[in-house]
């Protein structure tokens, strides 16, 4: 990939052979994933409203839908994920369930981290998926040491680290772009930008050429723009970026052109303010990527409207459900407080008893 300005081309993507080797079903399977994200964000934005059931914060993920879905749908056995606190998106995207999730949310004890995390903390090691990180720019070098932990296992893989467009003048995420580079390490840094950081524009809040992604250069280091609406191109530049850290351990950074509908948080009130209210319906109503893929798979003839409101339906119900599975849940005791801090003490190993959790003698 040369160097050079990095406009998201009009190439059709869906001739690209990652994409050409789809089947029906799969593409389908896209749009079930990206309904159920939007329908498990409105039903969790319902019972934060509510203000019994639900506390701390509450970031969605609706507009971004795509992303998650592309990128997790490009995985492999030794490839990783870790985001920031908008995070239920790509949880949920891996495979994780609307129970677990909800659960967490409500800080129930059947919670995904047994209702220590909350929304911004969302993890399932089992798919690979390393959270949901509270810290601006804190999972940036975390990504960084998951791929290195690939590179030195000698494992075939590369680790997926998002950011928002709000992290990338953070002094942690430059300093892992540097080693990403020096060491050649296989990461891929993603940045989801939604225009607005937390509240203000990237034109206001960021110092850079014509695109974010391009301080890569700074550090040699491969980089590309991407319409986040565009599951095919999506799928198409990941794709090249994670076979490159597979296959030559190379480090690239992404930007990701998306937007959110709502505020940073649900908190911030004032996401209509600094932003007009037609700006928002106008991304709505020509950009969202649900309807844009629905409507791809109705030219080509693998969806109908009927079995596409059958989809949402059941991703409603599935929604619904998992607020009663919440509901249930018991909270977690105070003694539970003490547990899961360090594996040591919990599985009472030897080096529990002398109070050395991390050196050898």
């Amino acid at each position: 990939m040369a160097k050079s300005a990095k406009k998201s081309t009009r190439k059709d993507f869906s001739k690209d052979p990652i994409n050409k080797s789809l089947t029906p079903e799969q593409k389908v399977s896209f749009f079930r994933d990206m309904v159920r994200i939007r329908q498990f964000e409105l039903t969790s934005l319902a019972e934060y409203q509510r203000g019994v059931n639900m506390g701390g914060f509450l970031h969605l993920y609706n507009g971004q839908e795509a992303i998650a879905v592309a990128s997790s749908s490009l995985m492999g056995e030794h490839d990783h994920m870790i985001t920031a606190y908008r995070d239920h998106g790509h949880g949920l995207s891996v495979g994780m369930s609307m129970n677990e999730c909800m659960a967490e949310l409500f800080g129930k004890i059947d919670g995904c981290s047994k209702g220590k995390g909350g929304s911004m903390h969302l993890f399932a090691p089992d798919k690979n998926y390393w959270g949901g990180h509270g810290i601006v720019g804190g999972q940036t070098p975390l990504g960084l040491g998951l791929a290195y932990g690939v590179k030195f296992l000698e494992q075939k893989g590369c680790c997926l680290c998002y950011l928002g467009d709000g992290a990338i003048n953070q002094g942690a995420f430059h300093e892992s772009l540097n080693m990403a580079s020096l060491l050649e390490i296989p990461v891929v840094y993603i940045i989801e930008n939604n225009g607005y950081s937390m509240g203000t524009s990237q034109e206001r809040s960021s110092s850079a050429p014509e695109y974010l992604a391009q301080r890569a250069e700074g550090y040699s280091m491969e980089w590309d723009v991407i319409d986040g609406e565009n599951l095919y191109e999506l799928r198409g530049k990941l794709n090249l970026a994670m076979e490159r850290a597979r296959n030559e351990c190379k480090p690239t950074l992404l930007e990701i052109k998306t937007y959110r509908y709502y505020g940073h948080s649900v908190a911030d009130a004032n996401h209509k303010k600094y932003r007009e209210a037609e700006e928002i319906e106008e991304y709505r109503s020509t950009h969202d990527p649900i309807n844009l893929w629905k409507e791809k798979l109705f030219a080509e003839g693998h969806l109908n409207e009927d079995t596409a409101k059958q989809i949402e339906k059941e991703a409603k119900r599935e929604a619904k459900d998992s607020v009663k599975f919440a509901l249930a849940s018991p909270a977690p005791t105070v003694a539970d407080i003490s547990k899961d801090i360090y594996w040591e003490v919990d599985n009472e190993t030897e080096a529990s008893k002398q109070g050395r959790y991390f050196f050898n003698d």
